[in-house]
């Protein structure tokens, strides 16, 4: 018998299966969609031992005429989904949401095959909301009734975590895709961080990393700019504080970092779920948090004065489970 994960759309959901199928030693079968990332992300992906992208796409952002063609087309998927969890005999499914989840999340319920969701975010996905009620497990980093309470974050975040005892360094991140507000910002407050002889690591997007690296030129700052890179890990560890988006994904592997972070959410993310991340920790007294709008260097440079770096750094490493995604694993093994 097998374990499906399905899910994805955004790196955010994909991550939380990349780090949980490292520890899963049965057959695993990965369904997703062909639209977003998924096919980046697992389409050459060996270890899954098949993997499906279905003609799935959002419903919830669409108009009348185009809502009713997506749930037509989510029934005919549903239908595909249930052959192949009968084919691969399927113990479970779990869904990390998004709307790749959907066709094999509700092929589950339909077959009676448990369903085990891991939401990602401290306001629930619309999907997450509708299968909720029908799943064996709910895991939540946010939610106390969780029957694992850990977000499902790589190992290398946590080998990689030290607590910080002085500010020499920042990173400055809008993502692989960049963000231009943080891009502005970064720019607008790189000289009094020069001043300060604090060095700047900023991830800026490969749309836009040309044009910043030359206005750092301009600007006679030598910053570490770079756009997609696989060594945030490394890029963490060697910052003593961050300005990011407070996606799920960014926001835990901070925390499993130990790195004190100003999170800005984008202002556009669905359900304005990015600002209730942040708000989760930031009620914990666990990190600083300022809407796009609010993004200015005078505030900016008073959380950095006031920041207890040391306190701050040894209090986030209690608070992420670097066994979340082994657990995770094991829950699903048991079902």
């Amino acid at each position: 018998m097998s374990i499906v994960l399905t899910g994805g759309g955004t790196g955010g959901h994909l991550a939380i299966i990349a780090a949980v199928k490292e520890y899963i030693e049965s057959d695993i079968i990965y369904i997703g969609s062909v639209r977003g990332q998924d096919t980046a992300w697992f389409k050459d992906d060996t270890s899954f031992k098949e993997r499906y992208f279905l003609e799935s796409t959002s419903v919830v952002d669409k108009g009348k005429l185009g809502k009713i063609f997506a749930l037509f087309g989510l029934a005919k998927q549903v239908l595909q989904a249930r052959k192949i969890l009968k084919r691969c005999k399927a113990k479970v499914v779990m869904s990390v949401g998004g709307y790749s989840a959907a066709p094999a999340s509700f092929a589950a319920i339909t077959l009676g095959i448990p369903l085990v969701i891991h939401e990602q975010n401290a306001a629930i996905g619309m999907l997450n909301k509708i299968l909720k009620p029908f799943a064996k497990y709910f895991i939540s980093s946010y939610e106390s009734d969780s029957p694992i309470k850990a977000y499902a974050t790589k190992e290398i975040f946590f080998n990689s975590a030290r607590i910080r005892s002085e500010f020499k360094t920042i990173l400055i991140s809008g993502g692989s895709q960049g963000a231009k507000a943080l891009n502005d910002f970064a720019l607008q407050i790189a000289p009094e961080l020069n001043k300060r002889g604090i060095k700047i690591y900023h991830q800026a997007g490969e749309r836009n990393l040309e044009s910043v690296k030359e206005k750092y030129n301009q600007l006679g700052i030598n910053a570490e700019i770079f756009g997609f890179t696989k060594e945030m890990p490394q890029i963490m560890a060697k910052a003593d504080f961050a300005i990011a988006r407070a996606g799920a994904s960014t926001l835990w592997e901070l925390v499993a970092n130990g790195l004190p972070t100003l999170f800005v959410p984008y202002p556009y993310a669905a359900g304005d779920h990015q600002y209730y991340n942040a708000k989760f920790l930031v009620d914990e007294g666990l990190a600083f948090l300022l809407r796009e709008k609010e993004l200015e260097s005078h505030k900016v440079l008073e959380i950095i004065d006031r920041v207890n770096i040391k306190e701050l750094s040894s209090r986030l490493l209690t608070l992420n489970n670097p066994n979340g995604a082994k657990e995770i694993a094991k829950l699903l093994e048991s079902v």
